[in-house]
């Protein structure tokens, strides 16, 4: 995740243009607010991954209390058309760092930031 929020950086012309294309927005709003905030989301839910982990309970009597956290599969998340690319970074980033798998469905009108954050998640998987 945090290779991914480098490669945001990276391509974050591209990725304004698209928030701007997409619904409207300043490009200058894009650029210098949204984009740098994306990064940061995704760059706060890589912190998570490590620190979700089970916990042993203190409990009256003879008992032993455990919890896990564990993934639960997979999530299925629906972005509205207002603000496309920060609700993808509230939805994908949570859902990634807890490990588990998600499938998204944007607004039709707003689709092409989140096609274009699929494109650079890929290029991260692929990253050595």
């Amino acid at each position: 995740m945090l290779r991914f929020a480098d490669l945001v950086e990276k391509h974050s012309e591209e990725l304004a243009s698209l928030e701007t294309w997409d619904n409207g927005k300043p490009y200058q709003q894009s650029k210098t607010v949204e984009i740098p905030m994306f990064a940061r989301l995704f760059r706060y839910y890589a912190g998570w991954a490590d620190k979700i982990h089970g916990l042993t309970v203190p409990a009256d009597g003879n008992y032993h209390v455990q919890t896990l956290h564990e993934p639960i599969g997979v999530a299925g998340q629906i972005i509205p058309g207002n603000f496309p690319l920060l609700m993808f970074a509230w939805k994908v980033g949570p859902t990634l760092a807890c490990g588990n798998t998600i499938v998204l469905k944007t607004a039709e009108q707003t689709p092409l930031t989140a096609f274009y954050a699929g494109k650079l998640l890929l290029e991260v998987r692929y990253m050595r």
